[in-house]
């Protein structure tokens, strides 16, 4: 069935996620639970995630910090079945409230956080302590993003490789998670009607969001970016605990 909010969605999470390398399933799924359920919703973001990581692995896979990568998605593979679980036999309302919490402190933390902690060179427990939740957080909610943020902070890539050596952790781990889905029953015709309803405005993103990665300056349009993201996190919250559904 046409959607025009789940385009829109769609459109805007995909321009977040290729233009800096994250994010699009903090943008889609508090938004998508609004107009479709959570067993949708979820499935949805991660069919977007492989189809944009895929893309951008073809353009920029110069720009990937191989052995970085590698180890993030060998240690996801550990969480991805704990999250498989929470999405399966976990609380909605529980879920959606965990979500929001998620973008909020991951959205704060970015906005005000001040002495960061840097590594030098890549450390192996924090490969695997990053590792481990985005594979937790990629099978429960979608979005494997925020502790790959903060270990690509912590090793202060810059925004290319940023970009890159991301989507070259969430082409494998999206396909893998995407397997759960199958194999768990999730991957509906609604979930394949929805993604063929959204193609013609997510592909034009996805070039969209490289121009516009190659010509970021400073740290301000983040700084909306996240102020963004901390109201989406309200609105889910407020929405899930008076139980209004758009």
């Amino acid at each position: 069935m046409f959607s025009l909010p789940i385009i829109i969605i769609s459109f805007f999470a995909t321009l977040v996620r290729s233009t800096f390398g994250f994010g699009e399933s903090l943008v889609a799924v508090p938004l998508f639970l609004l107009f479709i359920p959570l067993e949708v919703a979820v499935p949805l973001s991660v069919l977007l995630s492989v189809l944009i990581a895929g893309v951008v692995v073809v353009q920029d896979h110069r720009e990937v910090h191989i052995e970085s990568a590698k180890w993030l998605i060998l240690y996801a593979l550990l969480g991805i079945p704990i999250g498989l679980l929470i999405l399966i036999y976990g609380n909605a309302y529980w879920v959606k409230i965990g979500l929001g919490l998620l973008i909020i402190g991951y959205s704060s933390y970015t906005l005000w956080a001040k002495n960061a902690f840097i590594l030098g060179e890549d450390s192996r427990l924090w490969l695997f302590i990053c590792g481990f939740l985005s594979g937790v957080l990629g099978g429960a909610y979608g979005v494997n993003g925020p502790p790959l943020v903060v270990y690509g902070n912590m090793r202060r890539w810059s925004a290319k490789h940023f970009r890159a050596t991301l989507q070259a952790y969430f082409l494998p781990a999206s396909l893998i998670g995407v397997t759960g889905y199958a194999f768990k029953g999730l991957l509906g015709r609604v979930v394949w009607m929805d993604l063929l309803m959204c193609l013609p405005v997510v592909v034009p993103a996805i070039f969209l969001g490289r121009y516009f990665n190659r010509r970021l300056q400073g740290a301000a349009f983040f700084k909306y970016v996240y102020r963004g993201l901390v109201l989406i996190g309200l609105l889910l919250i407020f929405f899930t605990v008076m139980g209004i559904k758009g």
